[in-house]
């Protein structure tokens, strides 16, 4: 029987049925539904190729005395892991112990995972790879809006949108359903598309004779400043809805004083009269237009505030809460909103609450069955985290869920080293990561269409995710897997394997939060009604936040000043942009990173789906043809590039679509190719703790022909096992 379930990707969260039926790999198909309509793209429609993969994980793996990973019982795998976790404790105290979560895990288990940490090890040492995603975006709208949901509007609204500005985001690319909500405002003419690079994005824009600003990488902040002050100086401010919902404009108008057109022009290399059209045209269509950012605007040492200062320029426009209008960010990964909500940041408890909220802390202790003063206090932030492993103070043993950080974290180079330096490293996969390379122990768990739970999209809609296959053998979820911890270590509280009793406890958990699920049962999600948070027990969903009142206990917004800041920009940025030559300095020039249309994330998956791995087996460098004809690189010629964090190899794809100034690299691809290798974390974003991905200078040289693009990945660990026989007690193997 086919079953209705949602794609495994990104936070669209596209409706699709699986068929298992008959031999091979199950049938995918589209499913009605409002933000796809039936359609999915290339990773949605090969997605069921991974689930019988020969590749796949089937039992624990162990490193053994010879230093190599070899199958083990499942009793043995969580004796010896447990065994680790009170070793660790102590010796160095519970902080030693740490957990490094994903954005992909359903609810239920970013839940159980934030629990795990704060009951079973009382360790504050958790936070995910959400981190790196969509920091900057929330810490700017709970200051701003005092909420941070990310789209506060169905998908759909979108649909009747007659201007969107979109900043950061390719998502004809990175989701290419939600390109048809932009239908009606490419088609008028309305798209304002803020990206350095010509991207697919781009040249709809284009075709529908909308606007594209093509900044200098890491000049976002300025662009905003510049089209805000547009707003004020032309007297296209809102002032009626300015007065009636928000505060602080006073101290913002002074700062946007300085920041005319032509200054931004200097700064940004964005033409004057380009950007005062676009403010205008924004303007113009105030009762349809949307203003929606991505990555590429909030992944920068400055995220937070360059997504303030998109929030200002809203709210100058009078478009949040406004049915018709608005503001919002695009989330990445599947379940990034609802990852963040329950308790896998470091900061956070379930139900969006503070966890250095004495209130917030009595309510989920109540519901946990522990004393709040027993609960650990706020933890750091995955940079600080990654970068004391296997110090003295830091994390000595970590458990990594759903997350490939040897790919997909900033300064990936020294994330290995500090890997290789732990005291014992568990990873919880269904393939043998990059990451997973370096584990003293593996343990194969369960693929999206093998389990139960519920996801959160990007619109704040909560979705039921129903098993449609059975699992290999050997995988367990990790929710059992908890379970079987907690026994062995003899945890306070309750926990249990079965995704409903842990829903059931999450509702409990989040009620009265600002992310409230208390009223979304498993009544209501098989209903097929929408269920929007927050959705108090006994209320209704709230499809449309903020209508009414902004989070802020006077419910009115808050106008906040930014400023552009230097730190952890690209080094040496020569003239003003727009007089630059090609080629301003040999060598020397500013790498962004970001997707491509054929992979996702670190690449663990799609790097494993045949069609999309042919279609894009390697990373490729898009350079000008200009500044390549200045360092002598020719079309598909291996480069090397340089930062001070690292080198990457990447083949050259010579294109007009970047700028002179600017070179392209995916981060999907692992090894020498692997981007990240580059990015840094000398300087992160004060408030959202975001390290710089998008600014980084690096220098190139090309390399010898044959000198290969795709060297292979650092060399995993190949540790000795302690001395003598582990002491775990001998358990037989637990059902599941």
């Amino acid at each position: 029987m086919p079953t209705a379930t949602h794609c495994p990707y990104c936070a669209l969260q596209c409706a699709m049925t699986l068929d298992p039926a008959g031999p091979g790999t199950p049938r995918v198909a589209g499913r009605d539904f409002p933000t796809n309509r039936g359609g999915l793209c290339r990773k949605g429609w090969t997605s069921a190729e991974l689930l019988g993969h020969p590749e796949r994980l089937t039992a624990p793996l162990l490193r053994g005395p010879d230093g190599e990973l070899a199958e083990v019982p499942w009793a043995t795998a969580l004796d010896r892991m447990a065994h680790e976790f009170r070793a660790a404790r102590a010796a160095h105290g519970p902080e030693a112990v740490g957990i490094f979560g994903g954005g992909s895990l359903t609810n239920e288990k970013a839940y159980q995972l934030g629990k795990f940490a704060r009951v079973a090890l009382g360790t504050s040492r958790i936070d995910y790879n959400g981190r790196f995603c969509m920091s900057s975006a929330a810490a700017a709208a709970n200051r701003s809006l005092g909420l941070d949901r990310g789209l506060p509007f169905p998908v759909t609204d979108l649909d009747d949108a007659r201007a969107v500005l979109l900043l950061g985001s390719n998502p004809a690319e990175t989701m290419p359903p939600f390109v048809r909500h932009l239908e009606r405002a490419r088609a008028e003419g309305g798209l304002v598309v803020v990206d350095p690079r010509r991207t697919a994005t781009v040249r709809l824009t284009e075709e529908g004779g909308g606007v594209h600003l093509q900044p200098v990488p890491g000049t976002d902040l300025v662009l905003l400043l510049g089209l805000a002050h547009v707003v004020v100086h032309d007297g296209l401010a809102d002032r009626g809805y300015l007065a009636r919902r928000t505060r602080g404009l006073e101290t913002l108008l002074p700062g946007l004083a300085a920041w005319w057109p032509e200054r931004v022009e200097q700064v940004t290399g964005v033409p004057a009269e380009r950007l005062r059209r676009a403010a205008h045209l924004l303007a113009r269509r105030r009762e349809g237009t949307y203003v929606l950012t991505g990555r590429g605007v909030e992944q920068h040492v400055d995220g937070t505030d360059t997504a303030t200062a998109a929030i200002n320029l809203a709210l100058l426009l009078g478009l949040p809460g406004r049915t018709g209008s608005g503001y919002g960010t695009l989330t990445g990964q599947g379940n990034g909103q609802g990852g963040r909500e329950h308790g896998q940041k470091a900061d956070q408890l379930p139900g969006y609450r503070s966890i250095a909220d004495p209130a917030a802390r009595a309510h989920v202790a109540a519901v946990w069955g522990v004393a709040p003063e027993d609960l650990p206090g706020p933890g750091v932030p995955a940079v600080e985290l990654l970068r004391g492993l296997g110090t003295e103070g830091g994390v000595r043993c970590l458990w990594v869920n759903g997350s490939n950080p040897v790919v997909g974290a900033p300064d990936a180079g020294a994330v290995e080293r500090g890997l290789r330096a732990l005291d014992f490293l568990v990873v919880a996969d269904f393939f043998r990561s990059e990451t997973a390379e370096h584990a003293d122990l593996v343990l194969p768990v369960l693929q999206w269409a093998e389990e139960e739970g519920t996801m959160t999209s990007l619109e704040g809609r909560v979705l039921r995710r129903r098993r449609a296959v059975d699992p290999p053998p050997g995988a367990r979820d990790e929710l059992w897997i908890m379970a079987e911890l907690a026994r062995r270590l003899g945890a306070p509280g309750t926990f249990d394997p079965d995704p409903a009793v842990v829903r059931d406890e999450l509702r409990r958990a989040s009620a009265g939060g600002r992310a409230d699920y208390s009223g979304i049962t498993d009544e209501l999600l098989d209903s097929g009604a929408p269920c929007y948070w927050p959705h108090p027990a006994g209320g209704t969903g709230t499809p449309r936040v903020l209508l009414d009142r902004f989070g802020h206990d006077d419910g009115r917004a808050v106008l906040v000043p930014v400023r552009p800041r230097a730190a952890g920009r690209a080094a040496d940025p020569g003239p003003p942009a727009h007089r630059r030559p090609a080629l301003h300095r040999p060598g020397t020039l500013t790498l962004t990173t970001g997707r491509w249309l054929e992979h996702y994330q670190s690449g663990t998956q799609t790097r494993r789906t045949a069609s999309l791995r042919s279609d894009r087996p390697e990373a490729r460098l898009q350079i000008h043809p200009a500044t390549a004809a200045g360092l002598g690189i020719d079309d598909g010629a291996p480069v090397e590039l340089t930062a001070p964090a690292g080198t990457a190899v990447a083949r050259a794809q010579l294109s007009t679509d970047v700028r002179p100034d600017t070179v392209f690299l995916p981060f999907h691809f692992a090894g020498d190719q692997c981007a990240n290798r580059l990015t840094g974390t000398t300087a992160v974003d004060p408030s959202s703790a975001m390290p710089e991905f998008k600014a980084t200078a690096v220098t190139l040289r090309p390399l010898a022909p044959d000198d290969d693009a795709g060297r292979p990945a650092g060399t995993p660990r190949r540790r000795s096992a302690p001395d003598g026989p582990v002491p775990v007690p001998d358990v037989p193997e637990a059902r599941r």
